[in-house]
């Protein structure tokens, strides 16, 4: 007969193993974190993501309010960045161009991805015309240098953050096309997807349930360096006039309002730049890690150098 001291020790006996499992898995996060010393900066890249969703809460001023009488300042502890031209504390403003950069970095990389992914996908798929109707769009669109399409089709367009975002997905569409293509050749030719087109398969399931998942993790490699390569586009664009506007606070924007003061203000360009550098230096260094440890290739050779160093 059960006493009631073996109900009390039942909670005992549930709390400890999950302790136990959370202790087990900080301390596996951490020797990763040991092992891999490029995984720190996908914190760097965490602190901008939380930055840029708190933006309202972390800011220490308004980024449009306006103090003529303390324009052009140098840095102090009032404004650790400093003022614009027009008194506008440049640590606000540095923080709410996070935003903007993020928002069509990722929209430009999901939709230029997606289309991009798909369109190898079936060309690789299908062969015959359509590979060659595919491949002859994605030499094309490849013949231009993707900055200099880009800034025809927003110029073409109209200069606007939404008009930004698509030239970016348009250009970003054949560096896709061509990386999942490669892989669905070989994807294609596996076991799992000929027993599936022999069971009837539809092709559409075929596609989306047995290749698409295969193919992901280089498609997600790509996406990481792809989205600090967008977000250096967007700030040249906005730089060059293209894209957001003013008073809007934008990295590339607040570049070149600063331009006007280097020689007296160089400090101006500080906390624009330094976003930016390391923003696009985090993306690209996590995007090799994540490299490393999705791709067994990778991360068997790493394995062997690491053993011939012991």
């Amino acid at each position: 007969m059960a006493t009631p001291t073996d109900f009390q020790e039942k909670p005992e006996t549930i709390e400890q193993p999950s302790a136990a499992r959370a202790a087990r898995w900080i301390g596996s996060a951490w020797r990763t974190f040991v092992h891999d010393p490029r995984l720190w900066f996908g914190v760097i890249l965490l602190v901008f993501v939380i930055a840029a969703i708190f933006a309202p809460f972390v800011t220490p001023y308004p980024p449009l309010l306006y103090h003529p009488a303390i324009s052009a300042q140098a840095p102090t502890l009032a404004h650790p960045l400093g003022t614009d031209g027009l008194g506008r504390d440049q640590l606000s403003r540095v923080i709410y161009g996070t935003r903007i950069s993020l928002t069509v970095g990722v929209a430009s990389i999901l939709v230029g991805g997606l289309c991009g992914t798909l369109l190898g996908i079936a060309g690789a798929y299908f062969k015959g015309w359509v590979d060659q109707g595919i491949t002859m769009i994605v030499d094309t669109l490849l013949s231009f240098p993707s900055l200099i399409l880009a800034l025809a089709i927003v110029a073409a367009l109209g200069p606007s953050v939404i008009n930004v975002t698509i030239a970016l997905a348009i250009v970003r569409v054949p560096i896709y096309a061509r990386l999942a293509r490669g892989q669905t050749l070989q994807a294609a030719t596996q076991d799992y997807v000929t027993a599936a087109i022999l069971t009837g398969t539809p092709t559409r399931k075929i596609m989306l349930r047995h290749i698409l998942p295969n193919i992901f993790s280089p498609l997600l490699v790509q996406a990481t360096i792809s989205i600090s390569f967008a977000i250096l586009d967007e700030s040249t664009l906005s730089y060059l006039g293209l894209g957001a506007q003013p008073p809007t606070p934008e990295w590339g924007l607040m570049i070149s309002d600063a331009q006007v003061y280097l020689n007296s203000d160089p400090w101006m360009l500080l906390g624009p730049a330094l976003a930016i550098v390391l923003i696009v230096l985090s993306l690209n260094i996590l995007g090799d890690a994540l490299r490393d440890h999705l791709d067994p290739r990778s991360r068997n050779i790493a394995q062997l150098s690491a053993l011939r160093h012991e």
